[in-house]
């Protein structure tokens, strides 16, 4: 059951990112549709279409990655609240995740093969929570180091 902080301001932010990037479609002349979905206080914005080869010009990483921090920036100039939000293109969060996942699973082959602790690429808040809950289900640690842009997990044997 969703909170009355996330009934009130959620859908807001939400609404406000869709309205952005529907003008953002329109502009490049891409078709989509929007979803909207909030958990745990976060927004999820999915920019979907029936075949997602219209979008693909817009689902790699980085352009997710920059189109989101462009949303925000939009929702927050509106609410003058931070923006949470996490933005999928064309299934470019479930990608991601799978990069993750292989990302940590060379990590922990190095860790079982001798390293004392292994360090992954920078990456934002939201991918290192992913990560720290990919390495808890497997039995290791993680831990964040570095400050901003540089910030990044290392994962280690648990004690």
């Amino acid at each position: 059951m969703a909170t009355k902080e996330e009934e009130i301001v959620a859908p807001d932010e939400g609404e406000l990112a869709a309205d952005y990037l529907e003008t953002l479609l329109d502009i490049a002349d891409l078709d989509g549709d929007i979803e909207i979905e909030v958990k745990s206080g976060r927004t999820y914005v999915t920019v979907g279409s029936p075949d997602n080869d219209d979008l693909r010009v817009l689902s790699s990483p980085d352009v997710v990655g920059a189109l989101q921090d462009l949303t925000r920036l939009a929702a927050q100039q509106k609410t003058g609240e931070f923006a949470r939000l996490v933005l999928d293109v064309a299934g470019s969060r479930d990608n991601r995740v799978k990069e993750l996942e292989k990302l940590v699973s060379v990590a922990i082959e190095k860790i079982d093969g001798g390293s004392k602790s292994a360090a992954l690429p920078p990456m934002s808040s939201y991918e290192r929570k992913l990560v720290h809950d990919m390495v808890s289900e497997r039995g290791y640690q993680s831990g964040s180091q570095g400050e901003g842009p540089d910030r990044h997990t290392v994962i280690s044997p648990s004690a």
